[in-house]
């Protein structure tokens, strides 16, 4: 099948959405399907406000509409809700033909972070950008349910995998720091709820922040016992995490979190907000603890065995998330997209 992914999420960018979708294209690719990525890197952009790093498309509808004129793709997946997403999603509607898309963010939730912009405005958005999809494809069942109350349908589940063998328990730590080691991953922006973290005065040990973001220099500026080791990659990030003794996740808007199999492939437990995305990853499963009070969800964690975080991770693979995603695809037929 020739596959069109549109994302607005791609590299250089570094996020669990960028490694999720250039995973699952490596394994399907591996699976003997064709796929075009229609990303950012192929057009002209400006930086997103309030978050440079990222860069949107400058007015692509004809350029997105020739490359997949020219691709001529059996199947079309919008994986993200920026200026690529909506003139992908105006292309199918256009023609008409069927398309799939993701809900890997919570903008809503996100932009309120930003600005003085309700929740409900930001749904309302999402809604009628997903309302004429063919599925939805989400990362998790609570996340499902969650859309499905706030009025979205054909909602279906994504599940995500973790690289185990680059993910796990260590001889070579990358740090070598007085423990225990707290260790978060990941964007470090507002959204994320960092400082929940960061202004915790626990007993002992080191505190460790993995990942770039708008708030990076405030951050280290405001809190220079915590080691900030900038992004890192591959082995090296891997080895950061082979450095910890706990993966702390103080963010309240993920979706899934892909760093949270990452910890636990290592071996890490995690505390983490009883929230979706730790709820569904994390919560029965003996791999962490859940609790509103974080220092005590840190404590208690702490206890868990190394052995049975690892072998929860080996449960979720890349190969098995790309199978999900392609039984999930609507490849075109005679049905035509629904109005929007």
């Amino acid at each position: 099948m020739r596959i069109a992914l549109v994302s607005d999420a791609w590299f250089p960018q570094v996020n669990g959405v960028v490694r999720t979708l250039s995973r699952v294209r490596e394994e399907v690719l591996a699976l003997g399907h064709e796929v075009e990525v229609i990303s950012p890197d192929l057009f002209r952009t400006f930086p997103c406000p309030t978050y440079p790093e990222i860069r949107l498309a400058v007015l692509p509808a004809r350029k997105v509409g020739a490359r997949l004129d020219a691709y001529r793709p059996e199947a079309i997946h919008i994986a993200t809700e920026g200026p690529l997403g909506w003139a992908a999603r105006s292309y199918c509607l256009r023609r008409p033909v069927r398309f799939t898309t993701s809900y890997h963010t919570r903008f809503p939730e996100y932009l309120s972070a930003r600005l003085p912009v309700p929740t409900s405005w930001g749904y309302a958005a999402m809604r009628r950008f997903h309302g004429a999809s063919s599925g939805i494809m989400v990362a998790t069942a609570g996340l499902k349910q969650e859309l499905e109350q706030r009025g979205f349908g054909n909602v279906r589940q994504w599940s995500r995998g973790v690289d185990t063998d680059l993910f796990r328990p260590r001889e070579d730590p990358a740090l070598d720091l007085p423990k225990p080691v707290y260790l978060y991953v990941g964007r470090v922006a507002v959204e994320k709820n960092i400082e929940a973290f960061l202004k915790l005065d626990l007993p002992v040990g080191t505190k460790v922040v993995v990942g770039d973001g708008p708030m990076l220099s405030e951050l280290q500026r405001r809190y220079p016992d915590t080691l900030f080791t900038g992004v890192k990659h591959g082995d090296e990030l891997a080895r950061h995490y082979a450095s910890a003794d706990v993966f702390v996740f103080p963010s309240k808007t993920d979706t899934f979190g892909v760093v949270l199999l990452e910890a636990a492939a290592t071996g890490l437990p995690i505390a983490a907000f009883p929230v979706p995305g730790p709820l569904d990853v994390v919560d029965g499963h003996g791999i962490g603890v859940l609790d509103d009070n974080l220092p005590y969800a840190i404590e208690r964690a702490l206890a868990i065995p190394p052995e049975r975080c690892r072998s929860h991770a080996l449960k979720f693979s890349w190969k098995a998330c790309a199978e999900q995603f392609l039984q999930n695809l609507q490849p075109f037929g005679e049905e035509t997209a629904e109005a929007a």
